[in-house]
């Protein structure tokens, strides 16, 4: 009996320590697992930083900054969450990559706050940063030896991608010019964006099955939408607590709440926790999407600290009124752009148009700069008339709307879904 120890420990060892799944061993009816809602709150302390920082500087150079640094953060998260959807395992090795990611995360939320304006910091963020990715392309590049679909070539070439925006990383901590570091990293977001095209377009389509966007994927997208709406409710918390607690900065406060609860509202009953129709091209537009869907909700958020503690102002600050209502159409567009990306409905078959024309109303409140208070009751009119126009076509359909329409129709994703107890 002893002489089987060995064996069996070596045994559940390799179990243990297995390679990743290779390309096509799809795990269709995978949930998100805690350790991947561990690893996404280690991106709320990231975004918090630096959307304190556009708080502070609600301006075009802040919001450059801003969108800069949290698109950087967007390139890290993503090929965290495509590597351990399409290729982890919940075992040892997969556990040691994402609590190694988690820990270059934390030391780079440390730098993220003033990355952009302050040498040191972007420094310390450059170098973090070329870590991590060089820890991603070995990652990447491990699935060389267990493709499965004759794809190496993509492999590789992402790889390299990924090995180039290391070394652009650690050239931007050399320089000594912020606007040449803020450039370079730019230019690591749109390596990431070509990319991914390049691989969309280059992986053979009867393979498309392999990359298809699962339920387990939808619902990581969907976590993060949260997480980043958290930002509306901190941002309107601090807008209260660090200026005068009168009802005028109360109920601004609220009202701008009330905004954060309709940007919820929109998103999840139109796209939350949906996959994109089949198809490379909607799975990346899809992808690709959620990036200023993020970027303006956050910036949305920073944007509310400033205009409650101006809740008294004649005139809502110039900065903060661009910047709240701005990010609002931004919200709104890329919105549209998702719902395109949708299975065909006649239900949002006017819905991407309502959001674009809700994005131009939320432009003309911009420029129009009202008091405060005034310019959150304007949003919350905007952002409430894409929904009631769908609402309104849904019911004329005898279908109703979000959530529920999927167990109306009893499909969700392609799989039967079954109402809860």
């Amino acid at each position: 009996a002893m002489s089987t120890k060995p064996h069996t420990l070596t045994a559940a060892l390799r179990a243990w320590f297995a390679p990743p799944r290779s390309h096509g061993e799809v795990l269709e009816e995978r949930q998100a697992s805690p350790l991947e809602l561990f690893y996404d709150l280690v991106y709320v302390v990231i975004i918090a930083q630096i959307s304190h920082t556009l708080a502070k500087h609600p301006d075009w150079e802040g919001f450059g900054h801003f969108a800069i640094v949290f698109s950087l953060v967007w390139v890290a998260w993503l090929n965290g969450t495509y590597y351990h959807d399409y290729h982890g395992r919940d075992d040892g090795s997969n556990r040691v990559i994402i609590f190694t990611h988690m820990l270059l995360l934390v030391v780079l939320a440390v730098f993220a706050a003033h990355a952009a304006d302050d040498a040191d910091d972007g420094r310390g963020f450059s170098i973090t940063y070329s870590v991590l990715f060089a820890v991603i392309a070995l990652q990447w590049l491990s699935l060389y030896w267990i493709d499965n679909l004759g794809i190496g070539r993509i492999i590789i070439g992402y790889s390299a991608a990924m090995w180039l925006m290391a070394g652009i990383m650690v050239a931007a901590s050399i320089v000594e010019s912020p606007e040449v570091r803020l450039g370079l990293w730019a230019g690591v977001v749109a390596i990431m964006i070509a990319g991914m095209v390049f691989a969309v377009f280059g992986t053979d389509p009867q393979h498309e099955e392999h990359f298809a966007v699962t339920e387990a994927l939808a619902e990581r997208f969907a976590l993060l939408t949260i997480i980043v709406l958290g930002e509306v409710v901190v941002g309107v918390v601090n807008g209260m607590s660090e200026g005068s607690h009168g009802a005028m900065e109360v109920g601004t406060g609220l009202l701008l709440l009330n905004n954060g609860f309709a940007f919820w509202w929109n998103i999840f009953d139109f796209v939350g926790r949906k996959a994109p129709r089949p198809g490379a091209v909607y799975r990346m537009v899809w992808t690709l999407f959620y990036l200023p869907l993020w970027l303006c909700i956050a910036a949305a958020g920073a944007g509310m600290v400033p205009l409650v503690q101006h809740a008294t102002d004649d005139l809502a600050p110039t900065g903060a009124a661009w910047l709240v209502t701005g990010a609002t159409a931004g919200m709104l567009l890329s919105l549209s752009g998702l719902v395109l990306t949708m299975p065909t409905h006649p239900g949002i078959k006017f819905t991407p148009f309502t959001l674009v024309f809700a994005a131009a109303l939320a432009l003309v409140v911009g420029a129009m700069r009202p008091m405060p208070i005034v310019l959150a009751a304007c949003l919350n009119v905007i952002l409430s008339l894409p929904w009631l126009e769908a609402f309104v076509r849904h019911a004329r359909a005898g279908i109703p709307l979000g959530f529920q329409a999927e167990l109306h129709r009893g499909v969700s994703g392609g799989k039967t879904v079954r109402p809860g107890p």
